[in-house]
Parts: structure tokens; sequence; C-alpha cells
């Protein structure tokens, strides 16, 4: 018995229900692509926020520098440390930090100054592709300054105002001096957004009086492909005890911890949108069941055995969701495509978008991976098997005498 050609002749014996059923599960495969692709997206755009436009992977600060930043707790020779991780084939740069009061004529606010290594930045986080207005540092402009938006409409500023700041040397005197806005930021982090101003390290070491040593050392893997926590380790072997390394995971656990349960999400959400489909698939079945408990009677008269029955309920089963499947991914995989390009814009919900302190973008871009496109039709097989274990059961045990008087 060809089991294949009989159990395709009875599925478009009924072509609207299998048509229907087949568009159903379609229908959820491709919103379950679309709905994965964007996950990915998200995990990635997520780091990439995190990692690539502050963080970088590794950071080194002297012990309680994080939970108490005082100007004097200095990485002593960060400059021959920075060369060495250098030479072990890590994009490594220095950042100096200084805090007090920033002034405009309309306001004042108090600010984090950091002083950015012009040589070296660029290679460790792409922060000056995020400018939303003006242009990047340059070591011709000294006294020019990028900042914050927030801070920007805290300040009431724009492009060439002037600023006036007021803090510490670390000395011990009083720093003060002009500097004029000359570009201001997108959305990076809650810190940078609402007190963020970034200058050369070159400006900020005059400001303060600082020639040497710096608070913090960001690392970048060159082979962004490499494992983390190897990474970690090996640089920690290149520092000082004195010194604590930590990567952008340890530094960010709470963020680390959501990204790394997004799969979870993704596959509990398969799981109850399925259950929906599976309903869809038991119930089409159990009417072809029940509309051919004669015929299966009969067949089961001239000699085919039980199992071979299952298999062509199986078989039923199986050729619909190949279809669906196929389906399924043409148009999830193409909506994913064009999110890709496109992005899917949530402005219009709200204007910022922040998760933990890290902004995000407001575009959400979806990510084709070859996972985010099979998981999908893996369940949607799991589903259709175990929604048709009952029909195929039903015909296993029928009797041939009850059935073939049944009407």
């Amino acid at each position: 018995m060809n089991i294949i050609r009989i159990a395709a002749r009875n599925v478009f014996r009924n072509s609207h229900r299998s048509l229907v059923t087949t568009l159903a599960m379609a229908f959820a495969c491709a919103m379950m692509i679309v709905f994965a692709t964007l996950m990915e997206g998200f995990v990635e755009g997520s780091e990439r926020n995190i990692v690539a436009l502050n963080s970088g992977d590794i950071q080194i600060h002297q012990f309680g520098y994080r939970d108490d930043p005082d100007i004097y707790n200095l990485i002593e020779q960060s400059s021959s440390l920075a060369l060495s991780i250098r030479e072990a084939g890590y994009n490594v740069s220095e950042r100096v930090f200084a805090f007090g009061l920033m002034a405009s004529e309309e306001s004042s606010s108090g600010v984090q100054l950091r002083g950015i290594d012009l040589n070296y930045e660029s290679t460790v986080t792409q922060i000056h592709q995020h400018i939303m207005e003006g242009s990047w540092l340059d070591t011709t402009d000294q006294y020019g300054v990028v900042i914050g938006k927030k801070l920007a409409r805290l300040l009431d500023v724009s492009l060439g105002d002037e600023l006036v700041f007021v803090g510490q040397t670390a000395d011990g005197y009083m720093a003060n001096d002009f500097f004029h806005v000359r570009g201001i930021l997108k959305s990076v982090s809650a810190a940078i957004d609402n007190s963020g101003v970034l200058m050369t390290d070159m400006a900020l070491r005059e400001l303060i009086s600082l020639p040497e040593g710096s608070h913090e050392i960001v690392i970048m893997r060159s082979d962004r492909d490499t494992d983390l926590m190897l990474a970690s380790d090996e640089v920690k072997q290149l520092v000082d005890d004195d010194l604590e390394v930590l990567n952008w995971q340890q530094l960010m656990p709470v963020i680390n911890h959501f990204l790394e349960t997004a799969h979870v999400q993704t596959l509990i959400m398969l799981l109850f949108t399925y259950i929906a489909v599976a309903s869809v698939v038991l119930n089409a079945m159990l009417m072809s069941v029940f509309e051919r408990i004669h015929e299966f009677g009969i067949m089961k008269a001239v000699g085919v055995r039980p199992w071979q029955l299952v298999r062509m309920i199986y078989a039923e089963a199986m050729i619909q969701t190949i279809m669906a499947s196929v389906l399924g991914l043409l148009m999830g995989g193409s909506l994913s495509w064009y999110l890709q390009q496109h992005g899917l814009d949530m402005s219009s919900l709200a204007e910022e978008i922040s998760f933990a302190g890290i902004a995000l973008d407001p575009i959400w871009y979806s990510a084709i991976s070859f996972e985010s496109l099979l998981t999908p039709i893996v369940f949607l097989f799991l589903i259709s098997a175990i929604a048709v274990i009952y029909p195929a059961a039903k015909v296993a045990v029928l009797r041939p005498v009850e059935a073939i008087h049944h009407y």
C-alpha cells in the first residue's frame, strides 16, 4: 500500500478544510519566524549598544573605583599596561574621568567629564558614529565637547553654545574653564544621556592637572567570535593583582541574564502559540477520522494493519505541515528580511526606549539566522505530531465490524 499517495489523496479530498488548516499553521509559523528573528535582533542590538557604544568587552579599574569614582583612584602605570595588552592582540584605550558642575546661560547641572584618547577610542567603541547633531571630537578643537542629548535639553544648549565647568583638580585646586558644544549624542546610556560630557583626554588632563595615569582601561577583542571569559582570563594574567578586571557581562549581570534568557522567551512564545495551532490540527484530523470510520473499517477488514493506518494519518498531517512550513518560511522569511533592512519603528510608542540604564534603538531590527528560521518549523512539526496522537490512536483501535456499520 502506497501510504504517501493515499494520504495525499485524503488531504485533497476535502480541500477547503485542508486549506484552512494549512493556512492557519503557515500563519502561525510565519509569525513565530518573525518573532524569533526580532528577538535575535533585540539581543544583537542590545549587546551592540552595551559593548560597541560604551563599555567595550573588558574594563580595568582600581579596586573600589566603580563604587567610589574618586579622582585620585588611578591606574598609575596605565600607558605601559595598555601597551602590553595591545601587544597581546587586543584593542585598548584609556579613559580619564572627572566630576563637577557645568553651566550654560540658562541652567546648570552636575556632569561627568570623560577624557577620550582619540587615537584608540574608535578601536574599542563606535560612539563616534552615534552623533545626533554636530560632529565628533577633534584634537585641533581642544575646547569643543560632545554632550548627551538629555543634558543638552536640560542645559538648553545647542551646537556652538558656550558652557562653563567648575570642579576640582587632582592637586586639590579649583578647576574651571570655558567650552563650547561641538556635538550632541544620540541615546547611549542613562549616565551619558543625563550627565555625559566627552572631550579629548589632553583637554581633560590639562583641566584637572593630571599628566599621567587613567581611571579606566577599555579593551575590545580583535575577534568578537572568541570566548569572552577566556579573553578576560588572558587579560587578568597581564594585569597586577591590585587591579580589577571585569568583562561587560560581569559589569552588568542583570542585563546579561536578561539577554541570556531571550531565547527561552522565544521558546515559551512558540509553545503558547503552537498550542492554539495544535487545537486546529486536532480538530481537523478528528473530523477527517470520524468522516471515514466506515472506510477505515473496510480497510481493516481487508487486512490493513492498525500501524499502517496510524502511519497514513500521520502522513496526512505531515503533508499539511510540510506545505504550511514552506508557506510560513516564505512569508516569515520575507517579512523578517524586510525588518532586517528597514526595521520596526517603535518611536511612536516612546521617543526613547531603555532597559537597565542602557538606551535601545527605537527602530527594532530583526536578525535572520539559521536557528531563528529553523526553530519555529521544528516546533511546528513536533506540535503537529503530538496533536495527531489521539486521532491516530482512535483509528488504530477501531473494530472492523463496528466501523463498517458506522454511519
